[in-house]
């Protein structure tokens, strides 16, 4: 079945913590409160067939108690009554709106059409993140892996889109979709894709031309070493001046 003509799967999904993470921190009490089942509701919607990412998992995550209503994505197709970690999942901030349903038929129809809305935003940036695959390579000079990870080595700009990352190895060069954070009752979320170094990130058009968007950001981190290079140069050479300073100080 082609990406374009993908079915709505709603199932419900099991979510465990994580043994290995940390207590703390909002990401992490928000990720806790997943374990609480006794108010909350997951419904899930499998996306088959991508070019790059094969599957992914959205599950929108509903509480009754906490008043929230949140989306996440996890890599795989995962079917009804599997367990999800909470390292595996990626928080998207692009959530349901159902508030304007005057019924459940009503409610069904809306989710239909914000879970499909989210649905072609992901094949959309997968597609094209596989597009970059091949002029990143030829471009960096290196390998480039497919990364499934939650949590990447750079910060990046804007939320992410999906847990899918091209990772070129000798720059160290990450490329990864990203959305602004919006309802699904605005329709598909605005994207773009970033390219982030450990210090440097640009945002660019999901429609533009990869080519061109590497050899912009190629150009643009040479000029950024360069510049930083100087810059700990003039510092070095300052920290000199007033160590002889106070070497001449302590001399008199």
């Amino acid at each position: 079945m082609s990406a374009n003509n993908l079915p709505i799967s709603v199932e419900q999904a099991m979510l465990e913590e994580d043994p290995n993470s940390e207590n703390g921190g909002a990401e992490e009490l928000l990720r806790r409160a997943l374990l609480d089942d006794s108010s909350a509701v997951a419904v899930s919607l499998r996306v088959s067939g991508l070019p790059l990412s094969e599957a992914l998992t959205v599950i929108f995550h509903g509480r009754r108690d906490l008043g929230t209503l949140q989306t996440y994505v996890t890599w795989g197709s995962r079917t009804a009554g599997t367990t999800v970690a909470a390292s595996d999942l990626l928080r998207v901030p692009c959530d349901l709106d159902l508030a304007d349903a005057d019924d459940r038929e009503e409610a069904e129809r809306l989710y239909i059409e914000q879970a499909t809305a989210l649905r072609d935003a992901l094949v959309g940036a997968d597609t094209v993140l596989d597009v970059w695959r091949e002029p990143l390579a030829d471009l960096a000079g290196s390998g480039v892996a497919v990364d499934h990870s939650v949590q990447l080595s750079v910060r990046l700009p804007a939320p992410r889109l999906l847990p899918t990352a091209l990772v070129a190895t000798e720059p160290k060069l990450v490329v990864t979709p990203v959305c602004r954070a919006r309802t699904l009752a605005d329709g598909r979320p605005p994207m773009g894709i970033a390219c982030a170094q450990q210090d440097l990130t640009r945002v660019y058009p999901l429609a533009d031309d990869p080519e061109r968007c590497v050899l912009d950001f190629l150009e643009v981190a040479a000029e950024h070493a360069l510049a930083l290079a100087e810059r700990l140069d003039h510092q070095e050479a300052s920290v000199e001046r007033f160590l002889e300073l106070s070497g001449d100080g302590g001399d008199g």
